[in-house]
């Protein structure tokens, strides 16, 4: 599913028009990311958690030369899934 099927399922799921439901869904996305860029982390309980891990300084080897490269630290977003969405998941497998 992707932001426009996102949108279409509220849209029609709440009977609300395309333009509020886009709206609702930016804005959930946007306050997310402006959350996680701040280091902050968001749970949503049933479904998981987002936080910001640190990665440190490390070596790793260039590809088409195989010579070692010193590699930046770096802050990824990472995501934990729930249980209930995990158990969900499963039961569909």
């Amino acid at each position: 599913m992707n932001k426009s099927e996102m949108i279409e399922a509220m849209s029609q799921e709440l009977n609300l028009p395309q333009r509020e439901a886009s709206s609702i869904i930016t804005t959930i996305l946007d306050s997310m990311t402006d959350a996680l860029a701040k280091g902050e982390n968001i749970e949503i309980r049933g479904f998981g958690s987002f936080s910001v891990k640190d990665y440190g300084t490390y070596y790793g080897r260039n590809p088409k030369t195989g010579e070692q490269i010193k590699v930046k630290p770096k802050k990824l977003p990472f995501f934990k899934v729930g249980k209930e969405l995990k158990e969900m998941v499963n039961q569909n497998s």
